[in-house]
């Protein structure tokens, strides 16, 4: 099992850079910020740009993970969004991790571009991701989309290692993820409970277990990032509620957990010193007793 951290991008650089600093220091193996224009979750809340955010965490960290959680097509295009992620690998050293999604529902309204429905919006995520993608395989890319084009696209320099984690809950964007992703994103579905949330996600695991077989992959191979805070509980709440997401989380076969830094109110209304405990205590014993 592997720990994540997200740290909102709301805080200016010398409030953030000890965030991301301690974030490494606390041994978690990757760090996440969110990819938005304006959070729904907190619409009122200063916000700063994610890739300069990304970059600056870059500079100031030498071994953790760094990834957008997640990025997607409601106000970006892949071609320009690839050079954000060659810049964002190279300047990381190889740490990057491209999360992708069909992003929030604000994002998607503010940049005038007419109501999508869930069906368009999920049909311009998959040619969006299938894009950038290409661009990160290919060099010289040509593409007619629906969504987004190119033509002749250059994309040097070569850039081969920065996985594509598609973010999926329902049944089609889980098969997309099996078919395309370099691995697994999910917040899970909504639930009033800790069980049926639980539930919800024995569900979506079959669902991508069945079309990782389908599409010829190894299932062991894969990774699967669960955002444990997407539950009706923050997982912060307490060390002991976090060591039983965490396990519940690993009987289910997922490799990667997310939690997010704790806040002075709603959301993620938290402690540091339970996030100190978690990391210091609970995740080291963790480590040892969850493959």
């Amino acid at each position: 099992m592997r720990f994540g951290l997200t740290i909102l991008p709301e805080y200016p650089w010398t409030e953030a850079s000890r965030l991301w600093r301690m974030a490494e220091d606390l041994g978690f193996d990757h760090a996440w910020t969110y990819d938005h224009l304006v959070w729904g979750g907190l619409p009122d809340s200063p916000w700063f740009g994610t890739t300069p955010t990304l970059t600056a965490a870059a500079l100031v960290t030498d071994q953790i993970g760094l990834g957008t959680f997640v990025s997607s097509p409601n106000y970006r295009h892949p071609v320009a969004f690839h050079r954000d992620v060659q810049s964002l690998d190279d300047i990381s050293g190889g740490r990057f991790l491209l999360g992708v999604g069909t992003g929030g529902d604000l994002d998607s309204r503010l940049l005038a571009g007419g109501e999508l429905t869930t069906k368009e919006r999920v049909d311009r995520f998959q040619e969006f991701t299938l894009l950038l993608t290409q661009l990160r395989d290919e060099d010289h890319v040509t593409k007619d989309g629906t969504w987004f084009s190119a033509r002749d696209a250059r994309t040097l320099p070569r850039v081969r290692n920065v996985p594509v984690l598609v973010a999926a809950n329902g049944p089609r964007s889980l098969r997309f993820a099996a078919r395309h992703g370099d691995g697994w994103v999910t917040t899970g579905t909504k639930a009033d409970t800790l069980d049926a949330w639980f539930d919800g996600l024995a569900v979506s695991r079959s669902i991508l277990d069945e079309a990782l077989v389908a599409a010829g992959r190894d299932g062991q191979a894969y990774p699967s990032y669960l955002n444990l805070d997407s539950s009706p509980h923050y997982s912060l709440e307490s060390a002991d509620l976090f060591a039983e997401m965490v396990t519940r989380a690993a009987e289910l076969g997922f490799t990667d957990v997310i939690t997010h830094w704790p806040r002075p109110n709603s959301p993620y209304r938290g402690l540091e010193t339970t996030l100190e405990t978690v990391a210091t205590q609970v995740i080291p014993r963790l480590r040892t007793e969850l493959p």
